[in-house]
Protein backbone atom coordinates (compact mmCIF):
# COMPACT_ATOMS: atom_id res chain seq x y z
CA UNK A 1 0.00 0.00 0.00
CA UNK A 2 1.47 3.40 -1.00
CA UNK A 3 1.84 6.11 1.54
CA UNK A 4 -0.49 8.36 -0.43
CA UNK A 5 -3.30 5.83 0.13
CA UNK A 6 -2.31 4.96 3.68
CA UNK A 7 -5.36 4.88 6.00
CA UNK A 8 -5.86 7.94 8.19
CA UNK A 9 -5.75 5.87 11.37
CA UNK A 10 -2.34 4.51 10.41
CA UNK A 11 -1.03 8.00 9.64
CA UNK A 12 -2.28 9.17 13.04
CA UNK A 13 -0.64 6.21 14.79
CA UNK A 14 2.65 6.90 13.01
CA UNK A 15 2.38 10.56 14.00
CA UNK A 16 1.90 9.62 17.66
CA UNK A 17 4.97 7.40 17.42
CA UNK A 18 7.05 10.27 16.01
CA UNK A 19 5.97 12.52 18.88
CA UNK A 20 6.82 9.76 21.36
CA UNK A 21 10.32 9.48 19.91
CA UNK A 22 10.87 13.25 20.07
CA UNK A 23 9.08 13.67 23.39
CA UNK A 24 12.00 13.07 25.77
CA UNK A 25 14.24 15.74 24.27
CA UNK A 26 11.30 18.01 23.50
CA UNK A 27 10.20 18.49 27.11
CA UNK A 28 13.67 18.14 28.64
CA UNK A 29 14.83 21.53 27.38
CA UNK A 30 12.09 23.55 29.14
CA UNK A 31 12.49 21.44 32.30
CA UNK A 32 16.21 22.24 32.40
CA UNK A 33 15.86 25.91 31.56
CA UNK A 34 12.79 26.86 33.60
CA UNK A 35 10.55 27.44 30.58
CA UNK A 36 7.02 26.08 30.48
CA UNK A 37 6.89 22.47 29.10
CA UNK A 38 3.39 23.13 27.76
CA UNK A 39 4.77 26.01 25.72
CA UNK A 40 7.49 23.73 24.37
CA UNK A 41 4.84 21.31 23.12
CA UNK A 42 2.75 24.14 21.69
CA UNK A 43 5.78 25.77 20.07
CA UNK A 44 6.95 22.48 18.54
CA UNK A 45 3.49 21.74 17.15
CA UNK A 46 2.85 25.19 15.72
CA UNK A 47 6.46 25.47 14.56
CA UNK A 48 6.26 22.19 12.65
CA UNK A 49 3.07 23.33 10.91
CA UNK A 50 4.78 26.62 9.93
CA UNK A 51 7.75 24.64 8.61
CA UNK A 52 5.43 22.48 6.53
CA UNK A 53 3.72 25.56 5.14
CA UNK A 54 7.05 27.06 4.06
CA UNK A 55 8.27 23.80 2.52
CA UNK A 56 4.96 22.93 0.85
CA UNK A 57 4.73 19.88 3.14
CA UNK A 58 7.37 18.01 1.17
CA UNK A 59 9.91 17.28 3.93
CA UNK A 60 9.21 14.66 6.68
CA UNK A 61 10.69 16.73 9.54
CA UNK A 62 9.38 17.44 13.04
CA UNK A 63 10.77 20.46 14.90
CA UNK A 64 11.53 20.05 18.61
CA UNK A 65 13.28 21.97 21.39
CA UNK A 66 16.90 22.81 20.57
CA UNK A 67 19.58 21.51 22.97
CA UNK A 68 22.06 24.11 21.72
CA UNK A 69 20.18 26.81 23.62
CA UNK A 70 20.03 25.05 27.02
CA UNK A 71 23.12 26.56 28.61
CA UNK A 72 22.60 30.04 27.08
CA UNK A 73 18.97 30.12 28.25
CA UNK A 74 19.97 29.10 31.80
CA UNK A 75 22.54 31.90 31.94
CA UNK A 76 20.27 34.47 30.28
CA UNK A 77 17.36 33.79 32.63
CA UNK A 78 19.64 34.16 35.65
CA UNK A 79 21.16 37.38 34.25
CA UNK A 80 18.34 39.23 32.48
CA UNK A 81 15.15 37.36 33.36
CA UNK A 82 12.67 35.30 31.35
CA UNK A 83 11.04 38.05 29.21
CA UNK A 84 14.41 39.40 28.06
CA UNK A 85 15.59 35.85 27.32
CA UNK A 86 12.56 35.24 25.11
CA UNK A 87 13.30 38.52 23.32
CA UNK A 88 16.83 37.28 22.66
CA UNK A 89 15.51 33.97 21.37
CA UNK A 90 13.12 35.79 19.03
CA UNK A 91 16.08 37.77 17.67
CA UNK A 92 18.03 34.53 17.24
CA UNK A 93 15.29 33.34 14.90
CA UNK A 94 16.07 36.27 12.62
CA UNK A 95 19.52 34.82 12.02
CA UNK A 96 17.82 31.86 10.32
CA UNK A 97 15.80 34.28 8.19
CA UNK A 98 18.96 36.15 7.20
CA UNK A 99 20.72 32.89 6.33
CA UNK A 100 17.69 31.85 4.30
CA UNK A 101 17.94 35.05 2.26
CA UNK A 102 21.70 34.62 1.80
CA UNK A 103 21.25 31.02 0.66
CA UNK A 104 18.55 32.12 -1.79
CA UNK A 105 20.78 34.86 -3.24
CA UNK A 106 24.27 33.36 -2.98
CA UNK A 107 23.86 29.63 -2.43
CA UNK A 108 24.74 27.46 0.58
CA UNK A 109 28.50 27.57 -0.15
CA UNK A 110 28.67 31.19 1.01
CA UNK A 111 27.60 30.16 4.53
CA UNK A 112 30.33 27.57 4.70
CA UNK A 113 32.94 30.13 3.64
CA UNK A 114 32.24 32.53 6.51
CA UNK A 115 31.46 29.77 9.03
CA UNK A 116 33.71 26.78 8.24
CA UNK A 117 34.20 23.94 10.73
CA UNK A 118 37.09 25.74 12.45
CA UNK A 119 34.57 28.44 13.44
CA UNK A 120 31.52 26.30 14.18
CA UNK A 121 33.36 23.52 16.06
CA UNK A 122 34.75 25.53 18.99
CA UNK A 123 31.54 27.56 19.29
CA UNK A 124 29.58 24.34 19.77
CA UNK A 125 32.14 23.19 22.34
CA UNK A 126 31.71 26.43 24.30
CA UNK A 127 27.93 26.00 24.23
CA UNK A 128 28.34 22.59 25.85
CA UNK A 129 31.10 23.37 28.35
CA UNK A 130 30.39 27.00 29.20
CA UNK A 131 27.93 26.13 31.96
CA UNK A 132 29.07 22.62 32.86
CA UNK A 133 29.17 23.82 36.45
CA UNK A 134 25.39 24.26 36.39
CA UNK A 135 24.91 20.55 35.67
CA UNK A 136 27.36 19.56 38.41
CA UNK A 137 25.67 21.83 40.96
CA UNK A 138 22.24 20.41 40.15
CA UNK A 139 23.56 16.84 40.35
CA UNK A 140 24.78 17.66 43.87
CA UNK A 141 21.32 18.94 44.86
CA UNK A 142 22.11 22.65 44.58
CA UNK A 143 20.61 25.44 42.52
CA UNK A 144 22.28 26.06 39.17
CA UNK A 145 24.47 28.83 40.57
CA UNK A 146 25.45 26.67 43.56
CA UNK A 147 24.24 29.23 46.12
CA UNK A 148 21.28 27.24 47.46
CA UNK A 149 20.81 23.63 48.57
CA UNK A 150 17.59 21.93 47.42
CA UNK A 151 18.40 18.27 48.22
CA UNK A 152 20.95 16.88 50.66
CA UNK A 153 24.21 15.83 49.03
CA UNK A 154 24.08 12.04 49.56
CA UNK A 155 20.52 11.71 48.27
CA UNK A 156 21.15 14.02 45.33
CA UNK A 157 24.26 12.14 44.21
CA UNK A 158 22.40 8.82 44.37
CA UNK A 159 19.49 10.11 42.26
CA UNK A 160 21.79 11.84 39.77
CA UNK A 161 23.98 8.74 39.42
CA UNK A 162 21.00 6.44 38.79
CA UNK A 163 19.50 8.87 36.25
CA UNK A 164 22.82 9.23 34.45
CA UNK A 165 23.56 5.49 34.50
CA UNK A 166 20.13 4.67 33.07
CA UNK A 167 20.55 7.20 30.27
CA UNK A 168 23.98 5.84 29.37
CA UNK A 169 22.80 2.20 29.53
CA UNK A 170 19.84 2.81 27.22
CA UNK A 171 21.95 4.85 24.80
CA UNK A 172 24.61 2.15 24.60
CA UNK A 173 22.71 -1.12 25.06
CA UNK A 174 19.12 -0.60 23.91
CA UNK A 175 17.99 -1.90 20.52
CA UNK A 176 15.70 -0.57 17.82
CA UNK A 177 13.51 2.44 18.45
CA UNK A 178 14.12 2.23 22.23
CA UNK A 179 17.68 3.37 21.60
CA UNK A 180 16.20 6.74 20.62
CA UNK A 181 14.79 7.25 24.14
CA UNK A 182 17.80 7.39 26.49
CA UNK A 183 16.91 10.76 28.00
CA UNK A 184 13.28 9.86 28.58
CA UNK A 185 14.38 6.58 30.19
CA UNK A 186 16.80 8.34 32.51
CA UNK A 187 14.16 10.84 33.59
CA UNK A 188 11.59 8.09 34.21
CA UNK A 189 13.88 5.92 36.35
CA UNK A 190 15.24 8.91 38.26
CA UNK A 191 11.72 10.18 38.88
CA UNK A 192 10.51 6.84 40.24
CA UNK A 193 13.53 6.65 42.56
CA UNK A 194 12.84 10.22 43.70
CA UNK A 195 9.27 9.23 44.61
CA UNK A 196 10.53 6.44 46.88
CA UNK A 197 13.01 8.85 48.47
CA UNK A 198 10.28 11.42 49.13
CA UNK A 199 11.65 14.10 46.81
CA UNK A 200 8.49 14.56 44.72
CA UNK A 201 5.79 17.00 45.89
CA UNK A 202 2.41 15.73 44.70
CA UNK A 203 0.38 18.66 46.06
CA UNK A 204 0.87 20.80 42.94
CA UNK A 205 0.05 17.84 40.71
CA UNK A 206 -3.18 17.19 42.61
CA UNK A 207 -4.11 20.88 42.48
CA UNK A 208 -3.46 21.25 38.75
CA UNK A 209 -6.54 21.09 36.49
CA UNK A 210 -6.84 18.42 33.83
CA UNK A 211 -7.37 20.99 31.09
CA UNK A 212 -5.51 24.29 31.31
CA UNK A 213 -4.62 27.03 28.85
CA UNK A 214 -0.82 27.50 28.95
CA UNK A 215 0.47 30.74 30.44
CA UNK A 216 1.94 32.97 27.76
CA UNK A 217 5.02 35.12 28.49
CA UNK A 218 5.51 38.33 26.51
CA UNK A 219 9.10 38.85 25.28
CA UNK A 220 11.01 42.00 26.18
CA UNK A 221 13.92 43.24 24.10
CA UNK A 222 17.18 43.77 25.94
CA UNK A 223 20.19 44.46 23.71
CA UNK A 224 22.55 42.57 25.99
CA UNK A 225 20.35 39.45 25.83
CA UNK A 226 19.90 39.83 22.07
CA UNK A 227 23.63 40.13 21.38
CA UNK A 228 24.26 37.19 23.68
CA UNK A 229 21.70 34.90 22.05
CA UNK A 230 22.08 35.55 18.31
CA UNK A 231 25.47 33.79 17.89
CA UNK A 232 24.06 30.72 19.65
CA UNK A 233 21.83 30.19 16.62
CA UNK A 234 24.89 29.64 14.40
CA UNK A 235 25.34 26.06 15.58
CA UNK A 236 21.74 24.81 15.14
CA UNK A 237 21.47 26.71 11.85
CA UNK A 238 24.48 24.85 10.46
CA UNK A 239 23.14 21.64 11.99
CA UNK A 240 19.86 22.30 10.16
CA UNK A 241 21.69 21.95 6.85
CA UNK A 242 23.11 18.58 7.89
CA UNK A 243 19.73 17.33 9.11
CA UNK A 244 18.02 18.28 5.85
CA UNK A 245 20.69 16.42 3.90
CA UNK A 246 20.38 13.44 6.27
CA UNK A 247 16.62 13.09 5.94
CA UNK A 248 17.06 13.39 2.18
CA UNK A 249 19.53 10.51 2.25
CA UNK A 250 16.97 8.43 4.16
CA UNK A 251 14.08 9.13 1.79
CA UNK A 252 16.15 9.23 -1.40
CA UNK A 253 15.27 12.85 -2.21
CA UNK A 254 17.37 16.02 -2.36
CA UNK A 255 15.42 18.51 -0.27
CA UNK A 256 18.16 21.13 -0.67
CA UNK A 257 16.97 21.45 -4.29
CA UNK A 258 13.24 20.84 -3.86
CA UNK A 259 11.67 22.56 -1.99
CA UNK A 260 15.10 24.18 -1.46
CA UNK A 261 17.41 24.79 1.49
CA UNK A 262 16.33 28.42 1.65
CA UNK A 263 12.73 27.28 2.27
CA UNK A 264 13.67 24.81 5.01
CA UNK A 265 15.83 27.45 6.72
CA UNK A 266 12.99 29.98 6.42
CA UNK A 267 10.53 27.55 7.97
CA UNK A 268 12.89 26.76 10.86
CA UNK A 269 13.54 30.47 11.49
CA UNK A 270 9.86 31.43 11.54
CA UNK A 271 9.23 28.51 13.90
CA UNK A 272 11.97 29.75 16.27
CA UNK A 273 10.47 33.24 16.29
CA UNK A 274 6.97 31.90 16.91
CA UNK A 275 8.10 29.67 19.78
CA UNK A 276 9.81 32.62 21.48
CA UNK A 277 6.75 34.84 21.07
CA UNK A 278 4.55 32.38 22.98
CA UNK A 279 7.14 31.62 25.68
CA UNK A 280 8.67 28.36 24.48
CA UNK A 281 12.26 27.28 23.71
CA UNK A 282 13.68 27.54 20.15
CA UNK A 283 12.90 24.60 17.92
CA UNK A 284 15.13 22.77 15.50
CA UNK A 285 15.28 19.69 13.29
CA UNK A 286 15.63 16.46 15.27
CA UNK A 287 18.10 13.67 14.55
CA UNK A 288 15.91 11.39 16.71
CA UNK A 289 13.05 11.86 14.26
CA UNK A 290 15.33 11.19 11.30
CA UNK A 291 16.37 7.94 12.99
CA UNK A 292 12.75 7.01 13.60
CA UNK A 293 11.86 7.72 9.96
CA UNK A 294 14.74 5.48 8.88
CA UNK A 295 13.64 2.63 11.17
CA UNK A 296 9.90 2.85 10.49
CA UNK A 297 10.22 3.87 6.81
CA UNK A 298 7.38 6.36 7.32
CA UNK A 299 8.35 8.92 4.67
CA UNK A 300 4.99 10.65 4.32
CA UNK A 301 5.20 14.30 5.54
CA UNK A 302 1.52 14.09 6.54
CA UNK A 303 2.68 11.97 9.49
CA UNK A 304 4.55 15.01 10.83
CA UNK A 305 1.32 16.99 10.59
CA UNK A 306 -0.31 14.44 12.90
CA UNK A 307 2.65 14.60 15.29
CA UNK A 308 2.35 18.40 15.38
CA UNK A 309 -1.36 18.16 16.08
CA UNK A 310 -0.85 15.75 18.99
CA UNK A 311 1.83 18.05 20.45
CA UNK A 312 -0.57 21.01 20.37
CA UNK A 313 -3.31 18.99 22.08
CA UNK A 314 -0.96 17.77 24.83
CA UNK A 315 0.02 21.37 25.60
CA UNK A 316 -3.41 21.90 27.17
CA UNK A 317 -3.21 19.06 29.73
CA UNK A 318 -2.56 20.84 33.04
CA UNK A 319 -1.71 17.79 35.15
CA UNK A 320 0.82 16.62 32.60
CA UNK A 321 2.61 19.96 32.81
CA UNK A 322 2.57 19.79 36.63
CA UNK A 323 4.15 16.32 36.57
CA UNK A 324 6.97 17.56 34.36
CA UNK A 325 7.64 20.52 36.65
CA UNK A 326 7.78 18.24 39.70
CA UNK A 327 10.89 16.40 38.50
CA UNK A 328 13.61 16.92 41.16
CA UNK A 329 16.77 18.90 40.38
CA UNK A 330 19.24 15.95 40.81
CA UNK A 331 17.46 13.97 38.09
CA UNK A 332 18.01 16.78 35.63
CA UNK A 333 21.54 17.44 36.88
CA UNK A 334 22.67 13.87 36.27
CA UNK A 335 21.35 13.91 32.71
CA UNK A 336 22.64 17.42 32.01
CA UNK A 337 26.22 16.31 32.70
CA UNK A 338 25.96 13.89 29.80
CA UNK A 339 24.04 16.27 27.54
CA UNK A 340 26.41 19.21 27.97
CA UNK A 341 29.37 16.92 27.38
CA UNK A 342 27.65 15.47 24.32
CA UNK A 343 27.17 18.93 22.85
CA UNK A 344 30.87 19.66 23.36
CA UNK A 345 31.67 16.32 21.69
CA UNK A 346 29.63 17.36 18.66
CA UNK A 347 31.85 20.41 18.35
CA UNK A 348 34.97 18.28 18.64
CA UNK A 349 33.61 15.85 16.05
CA UNK A 350 32.97 18.81 13.73
CA UNK A 351 36.67 19.59 13.77
CA UNK A 352 37.68 15.95 13.33
CA UNK A 353 35.19 15.19 10.55
CA UNK A 354 36.35 18.24 8.59
CA UNK A 355 40.00 17.23 9.20
CA UNK A 356 40.86 20.67 10.56
CA UNK A 357 44.67 20.74 10.78
CA UNK A 358 45.55 21.99 14.27
CA UNK A 359 49.22 22.26 13.27
CA UNK A 360 48.35 25.34 11.25
CA UNK A 361 48.74 28.48 13.38
CA UNK A 362 45.51 30.13 12.19
CA UNK A 363 43.41 27.11 13.16
CA UNK A 364 45.21 26.76 16.48
CA UNK A 365 44.68 30.46 17.25
CA UNK A 366 40.97 30.41 16.41
CA UNK A 367 40.14 27.28 18.40
CA UNK A 368 42.36 28.19 21.36
CA UNK A 369 41.06 31.72 21.79
CA UNK A 370 37.41 30.74 21.38
CA UNK A 371 37.69 28.00 24.01
CA UNK A 372 39.50 30.21 26.53
CA UNK A 373 37.17 33.18 25.92
CA UNK A 374 34.10 31.02 26.43
CA UNK A 375 35.10 28.64 29.22
CA UNK A 376 37.22 31.25 31.01
CA UNK A 377 34.32 33.72 31.14
CA UNK A 378 35.96 36.68 29.37
CA UNK A 379 33.67 39.71 29.16
CA UNK A 380 34.15 42.82 26.99
CA UNK A 381 32.28 46.09 27.33
CA UNK A 382 31.47 47.35 23.83
CA UNK A 383 29.43 50.56 23.56
CA UNK A 384 27.88 49.92 26.94
CA UNK A 385 26.97 46.32 26.11
CA UNK A 386 28.75 43.34 27.67
CA UNK A 387 29.87 40.69 25.22
CA UNK A 388 30.71 37.34 26.79
CA UNK A 389 30.11 33.64 26.46
CA UNK A 390 28.77 32.40 23.14
CA UNK A 391 28.13 35.91 21.79
CA UNK A 392 31.76 36.95 22.23
CA UNK A 393 33.03 33.60 20.95
CA UNK A 394 30.83 33.69 17.85
CA UNK A 395 31.94 37.18 16.84
CA UNK A 396 35.60 36.45 17.65
CA UNK A 397 35.65 33.18 15.69
CA UNK A 398 34.10 34.71 12.56
CA UNK A 399 36.39 37.78 12.63
CA UNK A 400 39.51 35.70 13.24
CA UNK A 401 38.61 33.39 10.36
CA UNK A 402 38.16 36.36 8.02
CA UNK A 403 41.26 38.27 9.16
CA UNK A 404 43.94 35.62 9.71
CA UNK A 405 45.88 34.58 6.58
CA UNK A 406 45.13 31.11 5.27
CA UNK A 407 48.42 30.40 3.53
CA UNK A 408 51.05 30.84 6.24
CA UNK A 409 53.73 28.24 6.93
CA UNK A 410 53.26 25.72 9.74
CA UNK A 411 55.13 26.24 13.02
CA UNK A 412 58.79 25.26 13.35
CA UNK A 413 59.41 21.54 13.71
CA UNK A 414 56.24 20.50 11.88
CA UNK A 415 56.84 19.01 8.46
CA UNK A 416 53.84 19.44 6.21
CA UNK A 417 53.18 20.33 2.62
CA UNK A 418 52.63 23.95 1.66
CA UNK A 419 49.59 25.34 3.39
CA UNK A 420 46.36 25.06 1.46
CA UNK A 421 42.99 26.60 2.13
CA UNK A 422 40.91 24.50 4.48
CA UNK A 423 38.57 22.11 2.72
CA UNK A 424 34.94 22.40 3.71
CA UNK A 425 32.84 19.28 3.22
Amino acid sequence: MSQAKEPVWRQALSGAQILFVAFGALVLVPILTGLNPSMALLGAGVGTLIFQLCTKREVPIFLGSSFAFIAPIVYSVQTWGMPATLGGLFAAGWLYLALSLVIYLRGADFIHRIMPPVVVGPIIMVIGLGLAGVAVNMAMGKTGDGKGVLVDYETAILVAAVSLATTVAVAVRAKGIFRLLPVLSGVAVGYVLSIFLGLVDFTKIAAAPWIEVPTFVTPQFNWAAVLFMIPVALAPAIEHVGDVVAIGAVTGKDYTVKPGLHRTMLGDGLAVCTAALIGGPPVTTYAEVTGAVMITRCYNPVIMTWAAGFAIVMAFFGKFNAILQSIPVPVMGGIMMLLFGSIASVGLNTLIHAQVDMHRPRNLVIVSLVLVFGIGGLSLNVAGQHLHGVSLCGIAAILLNLVLPKGEAPPMGVETDDAEPETVP
